[in-house]
This record gives C-alpha cells, structure tokens and sequence, in this order.
C-alpha cells in the first residue's frame, strides 16, 4: 500500500468503505479487508483491541494493502499518537464535543505547526516506506487523518466550529450514542426523524468546511444509502457480526 493511500484518496473525493474491527484479531481483520475494504478500524474504546493487538494488527493490514484506522479509547489522546507511530493512516476520537477537545485530539496527532505531535515515528516510517525522518515530517500532517467523533448534543451543537479546527480531517459520526443522546437514553433509533436530522447536519458541517464526513453503518445497504447523502467515509458493519451472523446461517440450515 503506498504510503498515505487512504488520506489521499478521500482527499481526492473518493469514497472510501472500511472494515470495524472489534475482536481484537488481527488474522480476522486480515481476512476482512483482503476482501476489498480499502479500511480497517480497529476498535480500542469498546473492542478487545489491546496495545499488543494494535500493533499486529496495524502490520496485518499494511501487509494486506489496506489502511489501518484506530478508534482509541475516550479521551486517551496519549493512545493518538502511539497508534500513528506504530503506523496507523487515521485516528477516529470518541466524544469529542467542543472545539477544546478537538485542539487536543490535534495536538496529540498532529506535528507542529498545526499541533504538537511528539516524535517517534520509527515504525510507521518502516511500514510506509519513509527512510527519510524529513520526508515523513513532511508528508504526515497531511497524510495521517483526524476524525473527531460526534456523538452527543453539545458535539452536535458545536459540529462547525469542531469541523473548523485546524488540523480535524474529518467529522465521524457515532450514530448510535447520538441517537442515545438524542432520545434522552430512551432509544438507539438511528433512523429516527431527530437522528437522521441530526446527521445530515453533521455532514453539512463537514462540508461547509471543507472536511470529510464519515459515519459508521450497520450494514452494506445502509452504508451506500449513506454515501448517496454525501458521506465519503464509511465504516460497515463489524467482524464480531460477520462472524456471528455466518455462524447463525450456518446453524439454521443445519437444523433445517
């Protein structure tokens, strides 16, 4: 995979579909992009994705010609910039509600001037093929994507000016916790009139900004619904659902 792939093809206006990996396997993750997905999001805020697996994980997918993606965990910005050193092409940050938290999410991802990113790419630099530190400097600001989380009211409210934070690549929307947040924890609706409100407003600030709107989908049919309604990255479905919904089609025909 060429170095950045994934960040300048959704810079070019690409569509891009990704894989969510939540099983913390790196041979899954393979198999799953291997079968096309230009993306593969592990999933280290609610996934079985620890350090370790992060790292294998990150390798796996280099190897399979697919763009490895990190969802840390809350507000774990220390996590940003260790998932960019062990190689990762894009970071999707939880919560991220105000312009505040985007500057942090910033700061841990990005080199200065834009933030104040700390330096220890050796890995990446191996994986992408950086011999150079100067030429990885140069490219990686670039190169590595930000995609801030909106997820709740106060995000939702603030969508623009986070999509108008210097150094935010991309507003991502986690259509479940909004659709919790937005029905008062009575609901995980996304499909409701506020929801899909909700979302077409995100995407709006992403592109009144000249930023990338991504969302996560549950399913293939949902995923190009979205991309019809100006999203460009788009993750589907999950590898813990893959696994168990084979499993299940498996055993129905079996019981006849």
């Amino acid at each position: 995979m060429p170095a950045f792939d994934l960040a300048r093809r959704l810079r070019a206006g690409e569509t891009v579909f990704s894989a969510w990996c939540n099983l913390g396997s790196s041979v899954v993750a393979e198999t799953i992009v291997r079968e096309g997905y230009v993306c593969g999001v592990f999933d280290a805020q609610h996934g079985l994705w620890d350090l370790n697996a992060v790292v294998t994980g990150i390798v796996a997918l280099h190897n399979a010609g697919s763009a490895p993606c990190v969802r840390v965990p809350l507000a774990d910005f220390a996590f940003v910039s260790r998932a960019l050193d062990f190689g990762a092409e894009a970071i999707v940050a939880p919560m991220i509600n105000t312009v505040a938290d985007a500057k942090q999410f910033v700061n841990a991802a990005k080199y200065p001037p834009l933030g104040e990113r700390s330096w220890g790419p050796q890995r990446a630099m191996v994986l992408q093929g950086k011999s150079n530190a100067v030429d990885y400097l140069r490219e990686a600001n670039d190169g590595t994507l930000t995609l801030a989380m909106i997820e709740t009211r106060t995000a939702l409210a603030n969508a623009e000016a986070i999509a108008a934070t210097p150094g935010i690549d991309a507003l991502f929307v986690g259509p479940y916790d909004l659709s919790t947040a937005l029905s008062g924890g009575t609901a995980q609706d996304v499909t409701a009139p506020e929801v899909e409100q909700a979302i077409d407003q995100i995407c709006a600030a992403a592109k009144k900004a000249g930023k990338i709107p991504g969302i996560y989908c549950r399913d293939a049919e949902r995923a190009l619904a979205m991309a019809k309604r100006g999203f460009r990255f788009i993750a589907v479905g999950s590898d813990h659902g893959l696994v168990r919904e084979g499993a299940a089609a498996q055993v129905k025909a079996l019981k006849g």
